[in-house]
């Protein structure tokens, strides 16, 4: 015997009738079947309201609009059923009607409505679904037994929320009904109680009615039809790719439904449990579908099977320094809570019992309140306890699967991947059996923790959400290598969008992401507004990215002083600006704190070597316990180039002209040749190494007169420049005849930092530096007296985009498995 029950959503019209019918004979013809139906969509409520109106004796008017919707239903049927006794079925409609409109009347008489008035009421709708279709099935020539579930489905009474007493349910039904044939219908929803009046089963009675049911008539399986495929790894509404679970067992799916997922009760599962009946959830507009098998077994090697979540939930905190003391504290406070009528979602208590918080549906959190202020009212005013505490506006968000048992790290993933969102977690609850682990957050980051909790559970792919502050010469070619590199990022497990471009004066954002075919610059000029943080938060709130990262290609002092706020807004901060590195040690100082508090990265390799790994390698020559001795460098691609042509033949003005030309220098070369940029770097070298200096400790002495460095206009500068050519090209005349060349250094020995222009032998390892390398000598207690040597191409877009390139993938989380 297979039990099929349907919803509302599948009894909404008559064309929703007559896939529903078709659904039960394709099964009938193979199965005997038993079918359970839900009231048509929407009238469940409208009975509840014309209950509602009895007070008021407003009833009327609701009682008009349920006649006339169900009286449309069954007209319609009649013309997709022609073969239907309509004068017999409209016979039992009318009977179905009168006695709605006679039990409404008798209740306006007393002013309100019992509770055994009130089943029989809001239980029409799904006499009226039962009745279409013992029609519809006659007309067929097919027989159905009509099963009265009032008959046999006993509901206790000394529970909170109605439950049925699954063993004298089944007893009676024997007694009821000996021989079940081929097919049979029942109302859902009702029951009676004790007194034998009917009664209802509360949320989701129908589907608990056709568990019973099951149960019962000992079916082989109970399939519920709704208007989904089947229960989801999380919500498909939230989760645009979220995956249907083909199997599932009778624990996870409890579990799921009691925190927040809505395709079943628990109390739906638990006799299907007990006497080992599967449950199929299929969708009625998709019969083909496999559904959801739920059983003993989910069958599946997966550790996780969901993320849930429960929306509307309050937290209620008995706390006082004198607990410890009190015996029994947690009993009478549950007592207390059972007495009122209180759901308890889950439960926290810390280990030196000093508080007790546990979760109830926020409807209830004032009654769950006064009920405690009234039984502990002697212990509160004696300061034995503190005044009881609610937080309202929770929600709680869990991870299901049965697997999950003695499985090391879960837990890390799933607090990890809160913190990745932002979310701080209020309260944590695991069971015993290791199934579940549930985090009690605020409801407003409910949305956001599922997505990105989801994402970092379920999918083995990591994500990379890029904003480029900066269009000049490297941000358009890191734009450029982004965009290429898209696709064979993907394959390796990476997505990487870039969802912003910022210039000095406009911001372009695509919540999608730019495409390599997109006309960005177009777009970018298209825009009104400016770069601003709070335009950033809105845009990463709404488009609910997962791990955004800033990367700054400016060398702009006003960027690079917001980088902590970016940091402390959930941005990763990726950055060939020096202007931040060597600002004062308060605010490089705030950097780190932000970076560590706020669990993002800020990464800055490109600041001293372009693409070269100098900035890596020294933080693990450090972190490994060594200690930086002594650092000698040519830190400047630009003037590494330059200082090669003079030796080659060139004068400074003409090596300078070339080296502007190929785009090697800033665009006004005498912030390169002032050694302020070489400066820079060897200022974050020292303070990586942990010297807490500032910019007024280093003897910085520019390649050229100090007169010359302060010139901003680029033009005047270099007609300018060829006055130093003469008095330059004799210190290159002396350091040849020495056998040396000359080098534009930074040295660091000790606390003392000193850049300027040295004159060096074969000997040194800066001998040998050419055609823009950078070259550093990196003199350490581990590595003395031969030093780490870093050498390569230190000028040029392409290897500083290929540097920001490179810490940017360093911001994938690391449980993401991706491999690069």
């Amino acid at each position: 015997m297979y039990v099929l029950k349907f919803g509302g959503s599948s009894l909404a019209n008559a064309s929703r009738f007559s896939q529903v019918v078709d659904i039960i004979s394709s099964t009938n013809a193979e199965h005997p079947t038993a079918v359970v139906v839900s009231a048509p969509q929407g009238i469940t409520n409208k009975l509840v309201t014309l209950i509602a109106a009895i007070e008021n004796r407003t009833t009327e008017t609701i009682l008009l609009d349920i006649q006339a919707h169900l009286q449309s239903i069954l007209d319609d049927a009649l013309k997709v059923y022609p073969a239907i006794d309509a004068v017999a079925c409209q016979a039992k409609y009318d009977a179905v009607f009168a006695d709605l409109s006679r039990l409404i009347e008798g209740a306006s008489l007393l002013g309100h409505c019992p509770e055994q008035t009130y089943a029989q009421i809001v239980s029409s709708g799904e006499r009226f679904s039962v009745l279409l279709l013992e029609a519809i099935f006659a007309s067929k020539a097919k027989t159905a037994l009509l099963l009265e579930p009032t008959g046999f489905i006993h509901v206790k009474t000394d529970t909170s929320e109605p439950l049925a007493d699954v063993d004298i349910s089944k007893e009676a039904f024997k007694k009821l009904y000996p021989e079940v044939p081929s097919l049979s219908l029942m109302p859902g929803f009702v029951a009676h109680d004790k007194d034998g009046h009917a009664t209802t089963l509360g949320r989701n009675g129908s589907d608990y009615s056709a568990a019973i049911l099951a149960v019962c008539i000992e079916a082989e399986v109970c399939e519920v039809w709704t208007d989904v495929d089947g229960v989801y790894n999380s919500d498909p509404r939230l989760i645009e790719d979220a995956k249907l679970l083909s199997t599932m067992s009778y624990h996870e799916a409890m579990e799921l439904s009691y925190f927040g997922a809505k395709i079943l009760h628990p109390k739906t599962i638990s006799p299907l449990f007990r006497f080992n009946i599967p449950c199929r959830i299929k969708n009625t507009h998709a019969p083909e579908n496999p559904g959801t098998y739920i059983s003993d077994t989910s069958e599946t090697d997966d550790l996780i099977r969901a993320v849930t979540n429960l929306p509307d939930v309050a937290m209620v905190r008995v706390s006082g320094p004198e607990m410890k003391g009190i015996v029994g504290m947690a009993s009478r406070v549950f007592h207390t809570i059972s007495q009122a009528d209180i759901s308890v979602i889950m439960i926290s208590q810390s280990s030196a019992e000093y508080c007790i918080s546990f979760c109830v549906p926020r409807r209830d959190a004032d009654k769950a309140v006064t009920a405690l202020n009234i039984a502990f009212d002697l212990e509160i005013q004696s300061g034995l306890l503190d005044p009881i505490q609610v937080q309202m506006d929770l929600a709680v968000i869990t991870v299901v699967g049965d697997k999950m048992q003695h499985q090391r790290g879960i837990a890390a993933r799933f607090f990890n991947a809160l913190a990745n969102a932002r979310v701080n977690i209020i309260a944590i609850a695991q069971d015993s059996s290791e199934r579940t682990i549930s985090a009690v957050v605020r409801a407003k980051r409910l949305d956001d923790a599922t997505r990105i909790c989801h994402a970092s559970l379920f999918k083995h792919v990591a994500n990379i959400d890029v904003v480029v502050i900066g269009c000049g010469t490297v941000g358009k070619v890191l734009i450029q290598q982004i965009l290429s590199q898209m696709d064979y990022l993907a394959g390796q497990n990476i997505a990487l969008k870039l969802v912003g471009i910022a210039n000095s004066r406009q911001l372009l954002l695509e919540r999608e992401g730019i495409n390599p075919g997109d006309d960005w610059q177009a777009k970018l000029a298209e825009q009104t507004e400016g770069l601003s943080l709070a335009k950033l938060d809105t845009f990463v709130q709404e488009a609910h990215l997962i791990n955004p990262v800033i990367i700054d290609c400016t060398s702009s002092l006003p960027i690079a002083r917001q980088y902590v706020e970016f940091l402390e807004h959930g941005f990763h901060v990726v950055t060939a600006n020096k202007k931040a590195n060597t600002e004062d040690m308060n605010y490089y100082q705030a950097l780190r704190t932000a970076s560590v508090n706020g669990l993002k990265k800020f990464l800055y390799e490109t600041n001293v070597g372009a693409g070269l790994p100098v900035i890596d390698n020294l933080q693990g020559l450090l972190k490994a316990g060594d200690q930086l001795m002594t650092f000698e460098g040519i830190l400047s691609g630009s003037l590494s180039y330059i200082f090669g042509e003079v030796h080659k033949g060139l004068t400074l003005s003409q090596a300078t002209t070339k080296a502007r030309e190929l785009g090697y220098t800033e665009p006004n070369p005498a912030e390169d040749l002032s050694g302020l940029d070489v400066a820079r770097k060897a200022l974050v070298i020292a303070r990586e190494a942990g010297l807490e200096l500032e910019m007024d400790d280093l003897t910085v002495v520019p390649a050229i007169p100090e007169h010359l460095t302060d010139i901003s206009d680029a033009d005047e500068f270099m007609a300018k420049l060829a006055e130093c050519d003469d008095a330059f090209s004799e210190q290159v005349a002396a350091a040849e005849s020495e056998g040396k060349v000359l080098r534009y250094t930074a040295r660091i020995e000790g606390s003392t930092i000193n850049v300027g222009i040295q004159a060096v032998g074969e000997e040194n390892a800066l001998y040998g530096v050419k055609g823009g390398e950078n070259a550093m000598a990196i003199h350490t207690r581990f590595y003395d007296p031969v030093p780490v040597v870093i050498r390569g191409y230190g000028a040029g877009a392409e290897v500083t985009a290929a540097g920001l390139f490179g810490d940017m993938l360093k911001t994938m989380r690391v449980e993401s498995s991706v491999v690069i």
